[in-house]
């Protein structure tokens, strides 16, 4: 899964400008050098992966491009410069159903990072089967282990029923296994969290997300977002499924904001030290031991 080259990555800001210029109305637009543009985005990628894009139309008056994120465009836009690689980052919902809120909460989490020049993959769950009623190599299976493998950071987005956290959305974690040999599909990812709920607001799904982050082995952001009466939250457009339903202005999407603000900000600085991360003790002890066993082994031959 490649993204596009890095002399294709960062066009028209010299590093001593604004990375968002002002608007005559007091907000901001967004650099045009950060977003994947449909030129420079694979098309299989784009059709794939990508379907929170707008279109021409549906962007000219997008309110994701009015935020005001300068700090944070200006850190994506130097360490894009820096390293000639964007921040890859998963997205995963937890609902299958038409009018999904998860989906579209998703949706515009993954907008935001989009506008931030990431390089965001949205998994679609409908045609992964339950865990363990096939074998590993199905290929929902495989595509979903090889996007958490790609993947810098991953936005987990679930519904809460029944107090928790849907199966639809654990099914995607069981999947994904802890370690595969000596290769970890989410350790040392950094992980953004967000529920929506039917009713008044709970916390107890993403207090739930916050644990099973933790036992994948990844960091899980400070910040958090927990949308309520999600049926209320967004626009009445969209209902045929296509996730075009807009979240309506309130702090609830503010949050939503500060939360996508927050995980760019966090992967920025923690994606340079991952391999610092996987360096453990027991396990530099474990395969010490196993070295002198076979130096001991091949010794006696």
């Amino acid at each position: 899964m490649s993204s596009p080259s890095p002399e294709k990555l960062v066009h028209g800001h010299a590093k001593d400008q604004n990375p968002c210029p002002p608007k005559a109305n007091g907000g901001v637009i967004a650099s045009p050098g950060l977003s994947i543009s449909e030129a420079q985005d694979e098309p299989a990628t784009r059709a794939r992966y990508r379907p929170f894009l707008l279109d021409h139309e549906g962007a000219a008056d997008d309110w994701v491009s009015e935020l005001e994120l300068d700090t944070v465009t200006a850190m994506a836009q130097a360490d894009l410069e820096k390293t000639g690689a964007r921040l890859k980052i998963l997205v995963l919902y937890g609902s299958l159903r038409k009018r999904s809120y998860s989906k579209l909460a998703a949706f515009e989490a993954a907008r935001i990072l989009h506008r931030l020049g990431c390089d965001v993959r949205v998994f679609n769950p409908s045609q992964l089967p339950i865990r363990d009623s096939v074998s590993t190599d199905h290929p929902a299976v495989q595509e979903l282990r090889e996007l958490s493998l790609w993947s810098d950071a991953h936005v987990w987005c679930s519904p809460e029923q029944h107090g928790n956290l849907t199966a639809v959305f654990k099914n995607q974690i069981d999947w994904i296994p802890l370690s595969t040999g000596s290769v970890r599909p989410t350790q040392g990812r950094t992980l953004a969290i967000v529920q929506v709920n039917g009713g008044s607001q709970s916390f107890n799904t993403v207090n739930s997300l916050r644990v099973l982050g933790r036992w994948m082995r990844m960091f899980t952001i400070p910040n958090q977002s927990s949308i309520p009466t999600a049926f209320k939250q967004f626009q009445d457009e969209g209902g045929d499924g296509s996730g075009k339903a807009r979240l309506l202005p309130s702090g609830n999407r503010d949050r939503l904001v500060d939360c996508m603000e927050e995980l760019v900000k966090y992967t920025i600085i923690m994606r340079q030290h991952h391999k610092l991360f996987e360096d453990r003790y027991s396990e530099r002890k474990a395969n010490a031991a196993k070295a002198a066993e076979a130096f001991a082994k091949s010794a006696l031959k």
